[in-house]
Formats: C-alpha cells, sequence, structure tokens
C-alpha cells in the first residue's frame, strides 16, 4: 500500500526539513537541561535544612518536654541510619503501615505530647514561612543516602498499603479525567521539556523515588514527598491530598517498593 502519492516527494521534504530543526532543537534543549541539573548538585541548600532538621532531632519540646531521639523509625529506638530506606513499613505500636513523615506526627504525639492536630500543623513551609517537618525529613532522609531501598511487603497490611497505592496510582478522575498514570505510565512522556518517569517500571521508580525529598530552585524550599504527592494531586484538579493520610501512605508504599534495590540519593535538588 502506498502511504505517499507520486508528486508529494518534494512536498513531504519540504516539511521534514522544517520539523527536523525543531526535534533537533528539543533534544538539545533536553540535553541543556540535564547539564543544567548535573551543574546544581554542587552546594546544594538542602543541607541548611538537614542541618536544622539534625538540631530538631535532638531538641526537647512539646508538653513532656523531650526530644525526637528515641523515636523507632523501625530500625529500634533512636537508631536512623539506613531507616528511610525501609520506608513505608507496618509498625506494631500503631498498628498500620507509615511512611516517614507520617511517622514523626506519631512519634511527635506519643513521646513529645503534642496533639495529632498540633502535629499536623503547617508541614510544608513557604514565603517567609519555614516547616519543622520539612527540616526533620531532610535530616532522617539524609541519612539514608548510599543506602539501598529495601521496602517490604511482609506483613498483610503492607500488601493491603501497596495495593491501595496502586489503585490510587491508576485511578482516573477530576475535571480533567487525570491519573497519576496519565504522565507516569508509560515510556518516554515529557511535559515543558521535563521528562516524565514511567513509575510502574523498575528503573523510572527507582530514579524517580531516589531523588526526594529535594530542594526545589524554582522555590527556594525543601520539599518532602508528602509534597510532591500534594503538589500531583493539584495538578490533576483532584481534591487535596490529606498530609499524612492513609491514601498517601498507601502511594507511597507503591511508589517505594517499586523503587527497590535503587541506592538512595536525596535529599537532592531539583529546578
Amino acid at each position: 500500500m502506498r502511504f505517499i502519492r507520486r508528486g508529494a516527494l518534494p512536498g513531504v521534504a519540504l516539511v521534514l526539513a522544517l520539523v527536523a530543526p525543531a526535534v533537533l532543537g528539543q533534544g538539545s534543549a533536553v540535553d541543556e537541561i540535564a547539564k543544567y541539573r548535573a551543574a546544581l548538585q554542587d552546594g546544594n541548600p538542602a543541607e541548611l535544612w538537614e542541618a536544622r532538621g539534625a538540631e530538631l532531632w535532638k531538641q526537647k519540646g512539646g508538653p513532656k518536654n523531650v526530644s525526637l531521639e528515641q523515636c523507632n523509625l523501625g530500625l529500634g529506638a533512636g537508631v536512623v541510619k539506613g531507616a528511610y530506606a525501609q520506608l513505608p513499613r507496618y509498625f506494631a505500636d500503631a498498628d498500620r503501615v507509615m511512611d516517614l513523615e507520617s511517622r514523626i506526627v506519631w512519634c511527635m504525639v506519643t513521646l513529645q505530647g503534642y496533639s495529632e492536630a498540633d502535629a499536623k500543623k503547617g508541614p510544608f513551609g513557604g514565603p517567609g514561612r519555614r516547616a519543622n517537618n520539612e527540616a526533620l525529613v531532610a535530616y532522617v532522609t539524609s541519612e539514608s543516602r548510599g543506602v539501598k531501598m529495601n521496602v517490604a511487603l511482609n506483613h498483610p497490611k503492607e500488601q493491603a498499603a501497596f495495593q491501595l497505592g496502586e489503585t490510587i496510582f491508576f485511578f482516573r478522575g477530576g475535571t480533567h479525567d487525570f491519573a497519576c498514570a496519565t504522565c507516569h505510565g508509560e515510556d518516554d512522556k515529557r511535559i515543558r521539556l521535563q521528562d516524565l518517569p514511567n513509575l510502574t517500571q523498575k528503573e523510572g521508580a527507582q530514579k524517580a523515588y531516589s531523588t526526594w525529598p529535594a530542594y526545589r530552585v524554582s522555590q527556594g524550599e525543601l520539599r518532602t514527598f508528602q509534597w510532591r504527592l500534594n503538589d500531583c494531586f493539584r495538578q490533576q484538579r483532584f481534591p487535596e491530598l490529606t498530609f499524612a493520610s492513609e491514601a498517601s501512605v498507601a502511594l507511597t508504599m507503591f511508589l517505594a517498593h517499586n523503587a527497590n534495590g535503587a541506592t538512595y540519593d536525596a535529599p537532592a535538588i531539583k529546578r
């Protein structure tokens, strides 16, 4: 079957001549963005959040006037090194699956005596407002840098969380009939020259998940993974994802488990 009629080749050649530079230009732009990201890695301001988080971790506070140093992140009370690489996970003391941010809230309530509402208040920073949650997350996650991701599905509630997260990832809804998978369920997708990793595949999930949290240059803030999910829901025109909710932890479990085997390398820096 012929798809180009005889005599049409000059016209096709003209179209190719016009389109090719644009395609090549796009490729060049992507390459330049990659170089820009690599250059950003030197002098990552996330270190400032890490340092403040380390101080907050040891600082006494709350009605009980104690620190978070005995917070059990899954490897024993007070053990921070390598803990994030195994989160989310099931915690018997809470009888539920928790990610890092929901576990920090738990420790603030049980160890320091805060109410849950106060512990969850203002988790994300903004102009003129610093969030302790972001600093604490920066510190704890930095202690897993270089550790292999190893999120287990041994407990029935861990398995249930993974399945719920997978369901949420593929659920379509909102005014735009979007799902997480709309942008992150196929290879070679891009928006505004920004690569959109395929989070259903090992390589894409590993590359994406292992570089959060991250300092966002465009915002001048360090952003946690709970913030990343919240912002994705906003862009999909979904209802806001409640901070440290069961749904947010389940979605994190799905993505974190898919990233198993990756060497964790965050807090990172992104544009």
